[in-house]
């Protein structure tokens, strides 16, 4: 057999021995398990998902997951029960709908695959386009056509939106834009624009920064944007499995509008709430939705004491939990590429006609973005969490600990070797 191909088997009995090793050690999961992407709105609504199942249903928050698709990989592979979308997102980025849709569209087309869409929460979530008010005044921009005739605008768009199928490749085509846009973290975007750093940024109609920030939202004239009602995504197999939950989630259905949705989310961002005390003050406010969204002042259903500190912010609940994950990650994922790159690294440099396939193949790796390695390993491995994260980890260890260890090696002169045997060192050593 070829060194590549014998290279080959070995990294895939590491790696299924390194996920197996991680899967063993999480719980088996005999819960509701709710999942939610990686923005304020999904975190606050994933809360709001665990708060209202019943306590027997043992429900658990996975939160910030990452981008659509890899949220929806592990819906797929089972990771995750349940979690909240937006029609809008589903309809185009996942099944690809061009045109008008329903949510009876969207749900019949996920049924071939084992899920649903149901229980429409009320508010519309639409993806917008603003920029700072002053500006847009200045400039004479009201539209988002209007930007056409300003091709020197500095637009700072989220990934996912300059990603998205529905997002900045399709308003560019639709709107004849010019300009080329850089990628821009959303929580960070709101200080850009207003810092003047960049002119232009994608927003979410329910943001709670855009009055803060004194920002204009820019009409969608040509009605590129579709409407995102947000609805929950879930595994068909869960009202079976969970009837009880399941009830609970549907209650859900037309209680959340937009000006609550606005509301919870300015608890988490601008009062420095958790994303689980924002979603109390919709489940535990009497009438939900008539009792949060009537407030708009800095009291809401009985708070007492005022905002977080940064240090108690910084330190929460989970600040150990997570720093222990993360360090078990890091150690387990490096002494296990230290254990496999090694040997690997000496291998090269020993036998010359292997050092190419095995330094090609790491370096291929390396090359794979880390959220296609997720979204290709959540299915895989059957989870999210702990086994793709290690294994994702563990393959971008080797490229760096192979090419050192066989460059060292190689750098090591014949005089030395000779120097080494003369003083008694035997050929392994």
């Amino acid at each position: 057999m070829a060194p590549g191909a014998v290279l080959r088997h070995v990294l895939l009995l590491i790696i299924v021995w390194v996920a197996g090793c991680a899967q063993a050690a999480e719980p088996a999961a005999d819960s509701v398990r709710v999942g939610s992407k990686r923005f304020t709105e999904s975190y606050i609504l994933g809360e709001v998902l665990k708060q209202t199942a019943p306590a027997s249903a043992k429900a658990e928050h996975k939160p910030g997951l990452g981008n659509t698709g890899i949220v929806y990989a592990a819906l797929k592979a089972g990771a995750i029960d349940v979690y909240p979308d937006y029609t809008g997102t589903i309809a185009r980025e996942i099944l690809k709908i061009e045109g008008t849709f329903s949510l009876d569209d969207i749900h019949r087309r996920l049924a071939a695959e084992g899920l649903g869409m149901a229980v429409r929460l009320w508010f519309n979530n639409s993806y917008a386009v603003a920029m700072r008010a002053e500006v847009a005044e200045r400039l004479g921009v009201s539209r988002v056509s209007d930007l056409a005739r300003h091709g020197g605008l500095k637009f700072g768009l989220s990934p996912e939106f300059i990603g998205r199928a529905d997002g900045w490749p399709g308003l560019a085509r639709t709107y004849a834009l010019p300009q080329q846009p850089v990628g821009l973290d959303h929580g960070l975007a709101y200080e850009a624009v207003a810092a003047g750093r960049i002119d232009v940024m994608d927003i979410y109609t329910t943001d709670a920064k855009i009055e803060r920030y004194a920002l204009r939202v820019l009409e969608d004239d040509r009605a590129y944007f579709p409407r995102y009602d947000a609805a929950l995504v879930y595994r068909l197999d869960l009202p079976v499995r969970q009837p009880a939950a399941w009830q609970a989630l549907q209650k859900l259905e037309g209680r959340i509008d937009e000006k609550t949705m606005i509301r919870l989310n300015a608890a988490a961002e601008l009062e420095n709430r958790s994303f689980a005390e924002a979603a109390r003050l919709f489940t535990m406010a009497p009438g939900s939705n008539a009792a949060v969204g009537a407030s708009t002042g800095g009291s809401i259903g009985g708070r007492t004491g005022g905002p977080r500190t940064l240090l108690s912010a910084l330190f929460a609940d989970d600040f150990w939990r997570l720093t222990r994950e993360h360090l078990l990650l890091v150690f387990v994922a490096l002494a296990a590429g230290i254990a496999v790159a090694v040997p690997l690294g000496v291998l090269a440099a020993k036998v010359p006609q292997a050092a190419s396939p095995i330094l090609a193949l790491a370096g291929v790796i390396q090359t794979i973005p880390s959220l296609a390695l997720l979204a290709f390993l959540i299915p895989l491995l059957g989870t999210i969490g702990t086994a793709p994260a290690l294994v994702a980890l563990f393959l971008y260890s080797l490229l760096p600990i192979i090419q050192n260890t066989h460059a060292g090696l190689q750098s090591v002169g014949h005089g030395m070797r000779q120097a080494a045997f003369a003083l008694g060192l035997r050929p392994r050593q």
